[in-house]
């Protein structure tokens, strides 16, 4: 165990059956909580790659991070989810986001919906989740009456309000934006302490809401000021080394150094459900064995 945190990895990579499955062992091997599958054009479809993973692990939950809504009408999605459900065994966490990516929708033959559409999209897909999980004629039937645990990640207003609002988890994005054909710009510390007190003022009383954070910058390292003026240049000097210090995306350091970041973070913004990328998972390994 890893106190009160729980940490993922998301799935990045596709690759052949046998390389993909001991890939998900591996994960499971290495101690994390969670395995998620991202859903993207070019990588693995996320519901046979967590049919899959859900095969040849036993302990992990089985995440998509995160399904692009407008991609899926709600109806087929939800024998998708409660048929991947079922096949887990109620491992499944179910993850959606309002899409982003315009390319993906062009390459799609889709139109991109504006922002308001999108999310117009996404909260007919969950209220169309909901009725159908509590439908008893709706087959194949949630493993629980109220469906899989949900989690909803975004920036905007509107997103985070449907999460404070539905969500069991709230995935924060800590990236204000991707240059072209560049690394992600962080957003600041203070950014994303913006974003938490903005759903806590939501929640409205709600308990027990986990707040997950992808974290791209991970680098485990006994030269942490070396490491840190690296990751200045790599972004572009958009924050100084001593922003880059606080940000809770910024994992840097030893394991030792790193359980101490992931302490305070929990501490100032409320997380402990972490989210790592597939290259990274290896790396940061050691700081599960540090917080044990």
């Amino acid at each position: 165990m890893t106190g009160e945190f729980r940490f993922g990895v998301n799935m990045v990579v596709p690759d052949s059956r046998a390389a993909w499955v001991e890939k998900c062992r591996k994960v499971e091997d290495l101690g994390y909580d969670v395995l998620s599958a991202a859903d993207h054009l070019g990588m693995a479809p996320p519901f046979p790659a967590l049919v899959l993973a859900g095969e040849v692990t036993s302990r992990v939950k089985l995440n998509t991070f995160v399904l692009n809504a407008p991609f899926y009408n709600p109806v087929l999605l939800a024998r998708d989810v409660t048929g991947t459900d079922q096949f887990t065994e109620g491992r499944l966490e179910l993850g959606l986001g309002a899409g982003y990516v315009k390319e993906e929708f062009e390459a799609a033959g889709m139109p991109f919906p504006s922002a308001r559409e999108r999310v117009d999209h996404l909260e007919r897909t969950i209220l169309e989740l909901k009725r159908l999980y509590a439908d008893p004629e709706h087959k194949p039937a949630p493993v629980r009456p109220e469906g899989p645990p949900l989690l909803l990640a975004g920036r905007g207003d509107r997103i985070l309000t449907l999460a404070a609002e539905h969500a069991d988890i709230i995935g924060f994005t800590g990236t204000a934006k991707f240059p072209d054909g560049g690394a992600p710009i962080p957003a600041s510390a203070e950014d994303i302490e913006e974003r938490v007190e903005f759903v806590r003022s939501k929640l409205g009383g709600r308990n027990g809401v986990e707040f997950n954070l992808l974290c791209h910058f991970v680098n485990i390292t006994d030269d942490r000021a070396g490491a840190l003026e690296e990751l200045a240049k790599l972004t572009q000097g958009v924050l100084s080394v001593e922003q880059l210090a606080e940000l809770p995306t910024a994992l840097i350091g030893s394991p030792a150094e790193v359980a101490e970041q992931l302490h305070a973070h929990r501490e100032r913004f409320g997380l402990t459900y972490y989210t790592v990328l597939e290259p990274n998972m290896e790396q940061f390994a050691p700081v599960l064995e540090a917080l044990r």
